[in-house]
């Protein structure tokens, strides 16, 4: 899926409708059914609705096009298992999402996490590309792209800039999957192999583009693959971070000798396996820190992830990420 054209501000999928209404009780359960329970309220007492919703589903993702016509205001409150990526085609929406607030526009875009309270205001006129993605799908592929168990839920930034580079390049990917189910090419029954590619491309396009709260540790995964007795190793490393294991416990986990799992890590990651466990550590207290809902502090952070020694982490923490874990944690506060 590798297409240059943007999206033009048109109806897309019209072969596939799922709801046309001006009736706000039947909008309000017939999309609830669609995506989530959520409120829905017209600006105005003189306005007519008028919605227009197409969707095609694949098995892990749907992609929609949605328009009400006149100004509404739109509260699902949580998602709970979908992220949702809003486009809008032609108008305007703001977009409150937590504690942040934006203006969604065709050049600006938006996910929303599904764990985090959502509250839209559709401008008249507003039409909208909804790709709503299944979390487990999407925390599934990132656990593949990191080749390790996630520290967490995963929350994007809700700003997508879709003029940036990594944004073009992400329209460039949605726009080549929208091609595709507009020709019958996509996510047409029975569903096959190509279409379970194009919805990991999809999400692997947003893990990798879009800047999230685990960006710093896909950017320091390795891709390449690796030997059995290394993923054990690894998968030992990241069951027990909060133990105090030491080398030899890695080594047996992974059934092989001190040496050869030495010689093994360093191989692959240019590392020593302790010092991919501190890493895996500090990635995990820094995931913590960032939280801005009951953020532990940075002790509790600290030894929460085997860290025994404060100094010690508190070095190692800004030499792996450019400030001090009390700095990060007085920014996540601020931002409360």
């Amino acid at each position: 899926m590798t297409a240059e054209r943007t999206l033009p501000p048109r109806e897309y999928f019209a072969s596939h409708p799922v709801l046309r209404t001006t009736d706000l009780d039947e909008a309000r359960h017939r999309i609830g059914q669609k995506f989530c329970d959520h409120r829905l309220d017209i600006q105005s007492r003189r306005a007519s609705l008028s919605v227009r919703h197409n969707a095609v589903k694949g098995l892990n993702l749907s992609v929609n096009y949605l328009a009400y016509g006149p100004e509404v205001i739109v509260d699902p409150g949580l998602l709970g298992s979908f992220y949702l990526f809003h486009i809008p085609l032609a108008g305007m929406a703001r977009v409150q999402h937590r504690c942040e607030e934006m203006t969604a526009s065709p050049s600006m875009a938006a996910i929303l996490n599904p764990d985090r309270n959502a509250r839209l205001h559709w401008g008249e006129g507003c039409s909208k590309l909804l790709i709503q993605i299944d979390r487990a799908h999407l925390e599934s592929v990132a656990q593949a792209l990191v080749g390790a168990p996630l520290p967490g839920p995963i929350r994007f930034d809700m700003k997508v800039d879709l003029a940036s580079p990594p944004g073009r390049r992400l329209q460039r990917i949605v726009t080549a999957c929208v091609d595709a189910v507009e020709n019958g090419d996509l996510f047409q029954r029975p569903l096959g192999g190509g279409d379970l590619r194009a919805e990991h491309d999809l999400a692997h396009a947003l893990l990798t583009l879009q800047h999230s709260n685990i960006s710093h540790i896909i950017e320091r995964s390795d891709q390449q693959a690796k030997p059995r007795a290394i993923r054990q190793a690894l998968d030992y490393i990241h069951a027990n971070l909060s133990e105090p294991i030491t080398l030899a416990d890695i080594a047996a986990a992974a059934r092989i000798n001190v040496r050869t799992l030495q010689k093994g890590f360093q191989r692959i990651f240019g590392l020593s396996p302790m010092q991919v466990l501190r890493n895996a550590r500090l990635d995990a207290a820094h995931y913590q820190l960032m939280a801005h809902k009951d953020a532990p502090g940075v002790t509790e952070a600290a030894y929460s992830c085997g860290f025994s020694h404060l100094g010690r982490f508190s070095r190692d923490y800004k030499e792996r990420f450019g400030h001090s874990p009390s700095e990060r944690r007085r920014t996540a506060s601020y931002a409360d």
